[in-house]
Parts: C-alpha cells; structure tokens; sequence
C-alpha cells in the first residue's frame, strides 16, 4: 500500500524538484518506500520504492551511469532522483531517452536539498497518508459488521464494497445459489456454476499486484472465454459456506487498500452465513419438536395447537400420508468423506438430518406439496400433503426424487420406509405415524433395507400378528421352531432363511440355490436338517403350511420386540 507520487511531489522539500521524464505516469505510480543507493544496485532496491542518488561512481563513467539507471528500472522503482550540481550537473540526454522508453519517473534535485530532509519528509507523509487509509479501511470494516448485526443482507454488503472500490462484486452460497450481484456479469457466474455452457479454467499462480497482500494465497482466479475474474472461498468453522466473486477491469484495481476491504467483506459474509444457519437451526429445532409431538402423542387439534402450527409455517387442516424411514449407510461414514462438500455433510448425523430435510422441503416444493419433516436418533419422519390422486403413486414419486438427491450427495445411504394408509382424513397425525411405523417394522424383517412398504400391504401380516398373541397360537410356533432356532444360534447357521427363500422359490431347488449362492447338494443337506428338526416333511402341503404360519408369526413376534 503506497501513495502516488504526485503526492509527494507537493511537499514542500520537494517543491526545487523537477521531474525530466515520465510526467504523464506521476498520478498511476505509487511509492511504497524511499531510500538513498548508490552503485551497485544489485538487490537492494524494492518495488514502488523512491530512489534518491548523487549519482557518485558514475558521474564520469556515461555506460556506467546509464547501467546503474537501467538496473534501478529493472528493480521495479516508481521513481528516480539524482542530486544535480556536484558528482552529475546535468542528467545526459542516453539517460533522459532510456527513462522515456521505460516510461520511468526520472528526477532532479538541487544538490542543496538535504536528502535526509526528503527522507524524513516522504516517510512521514506515506505514514500520514497509510494511516488515513487504514481509518478509512477501519470504518468500511465496521460498517459492514453492522450491515450484519442490523439484520442487512448479503445485497447491502455488496453495495458497500462496490461503493468503496468500484468493482463488480457477487456472492454465491455453498449449493452455488447466487445470494447477491452488484453488477457482476452474470454469465460468468453461470458458466462458473455448469449453468450455461462455455469453457473456463483455473489460472495458476503467478505475479501479480497483490503478491505481497495476506489475501493472496486465497484468490483463485478464472479465465471463461476470453475474460477472468477472481473468487474467494467464504469459510466458516473450517466449512465452506459460499464463494465471493470479484472482476476488476484490470489488475491495478486491486490495490492494498481495496483487497482490504474484500478482506472485510469475506469476513462480513462469512459471519452473516454464521447468523443465517444459527437462525435456521433454531427454526429447526422448535419444528423438530412440534413434529415429534404431533407424531407420537395422541393430540387434541384445538386452536391452539393449529396457530402454533400455523406460526412455524404448517397448515394442520390438509390430509397427509405419514412416512417413516431409518437411514443406514452401506459403507462407514469414515470411507464416505470424499469431497470437502461431502465431508461437511457426513460430519455427523446431525449435519446429515439437515441435509436430507433440505432434500425433503425440495421434493415437496417441485411437487407443490406440503411437506412436514423431522428426525429422532436416525428415524425420519415426514408427513407429505396427499390429495385424490392415488397415494402410493404419490409416495412413490416423492421419494424417488428425494432418494435420487441424496444419492448424489452422500454415496451409500440407504433409507427403508414404512407408508401410512391414507383415508382423506385430516387430523389423523398420530394414527397415520404408527401405521407408517408398523409398515416399516414389517418390512424391515420381510425386506432388504432401502425397500418400501406400505401399510396397505401389510394386511396378512396384520392379522397374524393379532393371532401371534393368542397363547395356544404361540405355543404351537414354539414348539414347531424351537430346536430350529436353538440349532442356528449354535451352529451359526441360518437355516429359518433358507426355508424363507426355499418358500419364496415354490419348493424349486435349483432357484433356491441360486439365489442363496448354494451348491444344491449343500442346499438338500440343510433341507434335510431342517426337516429333521422340525419333524415335519418339506413335501408335505400342511407341514409346509404349519412350518410357513409359524416362521412368519416367528418374525412378526421379534417385530413386537
């Protein structure tokens, strides 16, 4: 950060110099520093610095003047001044014309204007003047805090950054939603985001205006076409919580004080994002415990409960179909950390809840549903606005689309759900929540996991169920299962499954081997075993009948449990 060197030249020590070449670059060059060198220069000339010389060693030595100008331009200095009227009385005209090809800041001061005098002088003006500008930087920093803390949006911190640095600024969150624009082109944005089509890559590091600014090693910078632009990531807790996009009409834009203020600004959106998902997971929080009590207590639906409802954005008075899922992972959530997005949303099931309730409000607004959602120790438990249009097409349709999105975002999840029956009631919060459950503890032991059942399809099972609890009924189960089930919790086999799946097949060997990855003389030996165990005969149509009635009311009673 310096101050441009017609600045400087109005200070009063300096007001005998008079500048040879370069004139018309006076107002653009900045001066960051100033120092006395004399030849050589080697490395001890900085960029934008004043270079102050008597020009001693090379007053009678023309080529080793003009080396020693030559190696102070190449050095990056903003300006150049000899003391004229002992070692050099006049600047040669070789050196006047090489200055002017450079476009350098060629001076002359009289011999009798002390140089620690200019010293002191320039110093203290660029501290005067650095010092002015981090007051300035200081009052941007704090008005776009308050932006915040006054309840402003992501817009009005753009305004203000725009205002303060003229550059086309723009704000995305982590889904790549563009939350403000202040004239950022908004198709780069788009190809950026994979929006509209166009080519765009990522330039690599290299010398730039703002090296030696801390923001450096964060800008990214991006060519799409033939233009660029510049982004910076807006992290939050080490979470990536959107992008801030910034497109300069040239790199000398981005001067320190203006990379200050972006500075400012992504700290100003990193803490509005803060604010925004504190706000968000306490709405969640007051609706994840209206939900649990609707859905597990056996409520009265008086006027009271309905403007609370009302209030947290919930219409009570539409029929619904209640679903009841489980998440399960196929994988351990260790091996799902991929991608730094997936690695925020598999930090923990908390985080994961609120990702599939996003995925959940998103089903529901593309299928102009209302949709109700809340999660209790990896049970999820929706209620979706039906109407008369069949409801299991309905669930259907629903979770596929809220399935297909989660599979995009976490690799391996794996959820079972259980669908309540819908009657065109209302008010029926708690009686469609428990058939939801019950269809799903039916067919979590009749089905894979990720399967769906609904509570429609589970009248046989309903019916055993209540016979399941008849003692006689139970006695009989006991007796027709009980050396099987003691002779698999020895052996560790699993001969109750393969009846199952010898059932399913229709008594067909060869298909039950196949689907159990069975040799078949592997399957007959436990056909045998089950058979002499049971004492019943597998050809026989009641033996099978009594063996079947009795495995399902089997696992119909571990259901209960």
């Amino acid at each position: 950060m310096g101050i441009p060197v017609k600045d400087v030249l109005q200070i009063p020590v300096l007001e005998p110099a008079r500048v040879l070449t370069g004139e018309a670059f006076v107002s653009s060059r900045e001066i960051e520093w100033i120092s006395v060198i004399e030849t050589p220069v080697e490395n001890f000339v900085r960029k934008n610095e004043f270079v102050l010389s008597t020009g001693i060693g090379c007053s009678e030595d023309p080529v080793a003047l003009e080396n020693y100008v030559q190696d102070v331009i190449d050095s990056g200095a903003s300006v150049l001044a000899f003391a004229t009227g002992r070692h050099i009385y006049k600047i040669p005209d070789r050196i006047l014309k090489k200055a002017a090809n450079h476009d350098f800041v060629l001076m002359e001061i009289p011999w009798e204007v002390r140089f620690g005098d200019v010293l002191h002088d320039v110093l203290q003006e660029i501290s005067r003047q650095k010092h002015v500008e981090q007051q300035r930087t200081e009052e941007i920093r704090q008005e776009l805090i308050n932006c915040v803390l006054n309840g402003k949006g992501l817009q009005e911190i753009m305004k203000i950054v725009y205002e303060n640095t003229v550059i086309p600024v723009a704000i995305s969150d982590h889904n790549k939603l563009v939350r403000a624009n202040y004239y950022f082109d908004q198709r780069m944005i788009q190809v950026l985001n994979g929006e509209v089509q166009g080519d765009y890559q990522l330039i690599p590091s290299q010398e730039t205006p703002f090296k030696d600014h801390p923001l450096y090693h964060y800008i990214e910078k991006y060519l799409i076409g033939e233009d660029d632009c510049y982004q910076l990531t807006i992290l939050s807790n080490y979470k990536k919580q959107g992008y801030l996009l910034f497109k300069p009409a040239s790199d000398t834009e981005l001067t320190w004080s203006n990379l200050n203020i972006l500075e400012h600004a992504l700290t100003a959106c990193a803490l509005y994002f803060v604010k925004e998902n504190a706000i968000e997971m306490t709405e969640i929080r007051l609706k994840d415990n209206f939900l649990l009590d609707l859905a597990k207590t056996d409520m009265e639906m008086d006027k009271q409960l309905q403007s609370k409802a009302h209030l947290l954005g919930y219409d009570l008075t539409k029929p619904y179909i209640c679903l009841v899922g489980e998440i399960r992972f196929k994988k351990k959530v260790d091996d799902l950390i991929g991608t730094p997005d997936q690695a925020v949303m598999s930090s923990s099931m908390h985080s994961r809840n609120y990702y599939i309730q996003k995925e959940v409000a998103h089903a529901g607004d593309v299928l102009k549903r209302r949709t109700m959602a809340t999660f209790e120790d990896g049970e999820v438990i929706v209620f979706l606005e039906a109407d008369n249009r069949p409801y299991m097409e309905t669930a259907n349709q629903f979770l596929d689309l809220v399935e297909r999105r989660l599979n995009e975002l976490l690799a391996g999840i794996n959820i079972s759900w259980g669908i309540s029956m819908h009657k065109d009631g209302v008010y029926t919060f708690h009686k469609s929540y428990n058939e939801a459950v019950t269809a799903f503890n039916i067919g979590r032991q009749q089905h894979e996991a990720g399967e769906r059942t609904f509570f429609s399809d589970t009248r046989m099972n309903r019916l055993l169920m209540a016979l399941s609890h008849e003692k006689e009924i139970e006695q009989i189960v006991r007796s027709t299962l009980q050396k099987l089930i003691e002779y698999d919790q020895k052996r560790q086999t699993d001969l109750i499954h393969t009846f199952i799946v010898y059932n399913k097949y229709n008594s067909n060997v060869s298909q039950t081997a196949r689907a159990l990855n069975l040799h078949r003389q592997s399957l007959l030996h436990r056909l045998r075993n089950i058979e002499q165990l049971t004492g019943l005969s597998l050809l026989n149509a009641d033996d099978m009948f009594l063996m079947e009635l009795s495995v399902r009311l089997w696992m119909l009673k571990k259901v209960d449990e």
